[in-house]
């Protein structure tokens, strides 16, 4: 009967929402919305004198229907206003949502029996910080003090009365591994990292995408809704209006984010802002005492040493070189292209710059070989290079 549909709302990854509902089919809520939508725009002709079909017969009652999250912004925005009246009109026996806006869910709470499922994001642990701790060294090369300060830091979220997250800055110059320990870390517990990068958001729909604008639009609230990983990276915050500062108080405070049309609550996870400034003095006057106080620690990462970008470059030779195939290996040799790419330890101590020399060389050397069909010798190849 109209009115008894059990409403199950889970707030999670796509993956997890699948996971829980995949055991029994369910009808796509949009697939039923497109169906009414089409047999509204059918007219039926009546002609005097000739026999009618018979008119067709109501649509049996759904068992099982669910929504994703991109569902919601297919719908047009009476719709949304008026979802309640949407799911009595289908009349479901049971319908799932995968983190719906909050609107729909206040009305739904209203109007009919709502459950509510929250997913149990990946938790840092004592085995965490041994694993990060173990294995920070195999991981980045130099940056020891970061080592100390991160398992500092990650401890508060290894205690079970954590109910909202740890935010750090990561500062230092590009290219020396803040976004990498992210990475590390996040590896450590699992999921893909949720990462945003502010430098791409200098208009105003990063205005619409921080404090919401329509439900149809990406939002970070729905973005922070869908992740499947506890850490959450935004690389380059220095790159940000502060103008926009004021949207993450609440978020930095108590782990709360809401904008126009979602809620949301992260718990004991972990927010990492990477950032290129300087100095603790730096970061206090760019994001101003409000923004600045609401960080838990501030991660200092320093230029690489001499020695320590020797060793980047050992390690990126080695790596590469046993990706390449046996006949590409016989055509240079790993100590010519590290003799070659140590004297650019006095220009650049920036990892990802040399990750793209490193190919840049090895690809040079190849293709000169390939063209010119030189028999595999590669001892003086890299040199050349110059």
């Amino acid at each position: 009967m109209p009115g008894d549909t059990t409403i199950t709302i889970y707030y999670g990854p796509l993956s997890w929402f699948k996971e829980q509902t995949g055991k029994k089919r369910h009808v796509g809520l949009l697939d039923i919305v497109y169906e009414r939508d089409e047999a509204n725009r059918r007219h039926t002709h009546v002609v005097e004198g000739q026999e009618t079909a018979p008119p067709d017969r109501p649509p049996r009652r759904p068992k099982r229907v669910a929504a994703e999250s991109n569902d919601f912004a297919s719908l047009n925005e009476h719709v949304i206003t008026n979802f309640a009246g949407l799911v009595r009109s289908i009349n479901p026996k049971r319908l799932a949502l995968h983190n719906p806006p909050v609107n729909v869910q206040a009305q739904l709470a209203r109007a009919f029996t709502t459950t509510v499922k929250r997913y149990d994001y990946p938790a840092v642990t004592r085995d965490t910080l041994v694993q990060f701790r173990d294995g920070f060294a195999g991981h980045l090369v130099g940056q020891s003090p970061v080592k100390e300060s991160l398992l500092a830091a990650l401890y508060p979220l290894t205690t079970p009365q954590r109910t909202k997250p740890i935010v750090l800055m990561f500062y230092g110059p590009s290219g020396v591994g803040k976004t990498e320990t992210a990475q590390f870390v996040n590896g450590l517990l699992g999921g893909t990292l949720l990462r945003k990068q502010f430098s791409m958001f200098h208009n105003e729909k990063f205005a619409s995408y921080l404090f919401g604008g329509t439900h149809s639009e990406a939002s970070f609230a729905r973005d922070l809704l869908d992740r499947e990983s506890g850490v959450i990276l935004i690389d380059e915050f220095d790159k940000a209006n502060s103008v926009f500062h004021s949207a993450f108080y609440q978020l930095f405070d108590g782990g709360v984010f809401e904008d126009k049309n979602y809620s949301v609550e992260l718990g004991p996870s972990l927010i990492i802002c990477t950032s290129n400034y300087r100095t603790e003095d730096e970061i206090r006057k760019a994001l101003g005492d409000a923004l600045y106080s609401r960080f838990d620690s501030l991660v200092h990462f320093k230029p690489l040493s001499k020695p320590e970008i020797h060793e980047v470059i050992d390690r990126l030779v080695d790596n590469r070189y046993a990706n390449l195939t046996p006949d590409e290996q016989a055509r240079l040799t790993p100590d010519d292209l590290k003799g070659f790419l140590y004297p650019l330890a006095d220009a650049s101590g920036n990892v990802r710059k040399l990750g793209k020399l490193t190919d840049e060389v090895i690809s040079l050397v190849l293709v000169r070989a390939l063209l010119d069909n030189e028999p595999p010798a590669g001892q003086s190849d890299a040199k050349d290079v110059a």
